[in-house]
């Protein structure tokens, strides 16, 4: 979960990372791990990553499913790595 969250907070598509709020993503980062036994595969994740930040801060805040490509690749890459 730790990983998730760093994740988020790294690439911080709201622009809510002000260094010293590390929790600032937690709840989307918990949503995303609950959706992602679902998820067979990176470009899967896109969608639901997307679709979680649609969720918490509405299409106009959340963006496009594009800006999440980089996330998703990133968490992908983290789930793989995780026996």
């Amino acid at each position: 979960m730790r990983e998730l969250e760093a994740v988020l907070l790294q690439h911080d598509p709201i622009r809510l990372n002000f260094g010293d709020n590390t929790d600032e993503y937690r709840p989307e980062a918990e949503t995303i791990a609950l959706a992602m036994t679902a998820v067979e595969s990176g470009e899967d994740l896109v969608s639901v990553v997307h679709r979680e930040f649609v969720t918490w801060f509405g299409a106009s805040i959340a963006g496009p499913p594009t800006r999440y490509a980089d996330i998703a690749h990133d968490i992908w890459a983290i789930r793989r790595a995780t026996p």
